[in-house]
């Protein structure tokens, strides 16, 4: 049976959930203990547990195993999922090199690029293949791979489509822009310039 979607503002705060817990050595944790390393309130953290069906014991709070479990299904990364990273300029680089990856369960298993000066090199431990190979590198799950846009504006689209091409539907995109993609494809996108933009006007 599959699992009724949940509320995308609770989506999007179950990362912080998990975030918090992970680094927690609690075994147990209350409403109240898990708002405040959520940044949020104890009321949001009741409702988001009450639409994932989760109850906690009174005067106890919640098991801490259970959550954990409970979020990473949720978010689909009970397994450890794949990431390739194609663009290999400063960002991918760097983003190659993030050990953050795979403390959450996120492994980088490929580095690509459209540069013949790049294809073949080394960088962040990974050979960089040409970008025309990444059908033939992902094998029968292509879906179970996300990729990482770390390319200027201008190849973006080039690069999306390269990707729904080798079978991908997940994409987290750096270059700023809107990329024009079929429906099935979901795509979170990471303006650097214009969060730099936001943080300038509030500051």
């Amino acid at each position: 049976m599959a699992k009724r979607p949940l509320p995308k503002a609770t989506v999007g705060r179950l990362p912080r959930y998990l975030g918090y817990l992970e680094g927690s050595e609690r075994t147990t944790v209350s409403s109240k203990q898990l708002a405040l390393g959520a940044a949020t309130t104890d009321a949001i953290v009741r409702r988001d547990m009450l639409e994932m069906g989760i109850s906690g014991t009174r005067g106890v709070g919640y098991d801490v195993a259970t959550l954990i479990t409970t979020f990473r299904d949720e978010l689909g990364v009970e397994e450890d999922r794949r990431i390739v990273i194609i663009g290999v300029g400063h960002l991918g680089t760097a983003l190659g090199n993030y050990a953050g990856f795979d403390a959450s369960g996120f492994h980088v298993v490929g580095l690509y690029d459209t540069s013949p000066q790049k294809i073949g090199s080394e960088e962040a431990g990974h050979i960089i293949q040409d970008l025309d190979h990444l059908a033939d590198d992902l094998g029968p799950n292509p879906s179970d791979t996300i990729a990482i846009l770390a390319v200027p504006a201008r190849a973006a689209q080039g690069a999306a489509n390269a990707a729904v091409a080798a079978g991908i539907t997940s994409l987290l995109n750096f270059a700023p822009g809107v990329l024009d993609l079929p429906d099935e494809v979901t795509v979170r996108h990471v303006d650097l310039s214009t969060e730099l933009q936001l943080l300038a006007y509030f500051s």
